[in-house]
């Protein structure tokens, strides 16, 4: 049986007659992390909203380890049933909570214990290196520890995939690289497979061995990463590639 995510000709309509995706597919092996990647507005964040159960899709299927998961207008199987956790661009923290309260938030919805809650958020403050920051309001706390706190929050559920929404905007060059190596060992780790959407080539080639490039909300190549990069057909591989020159693809 396949482990991963598997869409097979998924397309996606809004309302209004909007066509966000035509008839996409390409599968996510739970043991390779991918990056989506395109221009604005191609689809990217609809895939991962489609991955999480979040929306249903117009037509086609998606298939998790093997079971079907969503088809066309249904979602079968519920999002906390999908052991996937999203972090987007907005961290949507809490500003009157601490950073401890806006992680234990994020598991509730498991009901476990009170002690054995508190212990899984502290132990994911850990993980992230800002256990110190537990009593602290957001508002307190720099911008790259604000991403820690939203990705301390994600590994508290423990998720088997967690999706990644362009959550690095706006960081310092020095900030981003210390999170995407934290998050590179931490998916390690913890076994978590990611997906990323982004236009950042470092960040891209920093977490991910493997891409699906999307364009007008079509597939326009796929495969592993670096092959990829090697003759970009897409116009943003070629930027990737341009940017990247300097660097060994790995």
């Amino acid at each position: 049986m396949s482990t991963g995510f598997e869409l097979r000709s998924v397309s996606k309509t809004y309302d209004g007659g909007v066509l966000a995706l035509s008839q996409v597919s390409f599968e996510i092996d739970a043991r390779e992390n991918v990056a989506i990647l395109g221009p604005s507005g191609c689809g990217k964040s609809t895939v991962l909203r489609l991955m999480a159960g979040l929306e249903s899709p117009s037509s086609g299927q998606i298939l998790l380890n093997g079971t079907n998961a969503s088809e066309e207008g249904r979602v079968l199987l519920p999002p906390y049933r999908r052991n996937v956790t999203m972090v987007f661009q907005d961290l949507a923290l809490w500003p009157n909570l601490s950073v401890l309260d806006n992680v234990l938030l994020g598991i509730a919805a498991k009901s476990l214990p009170r002690q054995d809650a508190h212990r899984r958020a502290i132990d994911a403050l850990s993980l992230c290196k800002i256990e110190q920051l537990a009593p602290r309001k957001p508002a307190k706390i720099s911008g790259g520890q604000q991403q820690r706190v939203a990705l301390a929050r994600a590994l508290a559920s423990r998720p088997r995939f967690l999706f990644l929404d362009e959550p690095f905007s706006g960081l310092d060059l020095v900030t981003k690289m210390e999170l995407l190596s934290d998050i590179s060992r931490l998916a390690k780790k913890e076994e978590i497979t990611l997906a990323l959407v982004s236009h950042d080539p470092m960040e891209a080639t920093s977490l991910c061995q493997s891409a699906v490039v999307l364009n007008n909300g079509q597939i326009e190549e796929k495969g592993r990463l670096a092959d990829l990069l090697h003759e970009p057909k897409s116009a943003i591989l070629r930027v990737f590639k341009e940017q990247l020159k300097d660097l060994p693809l790995g």
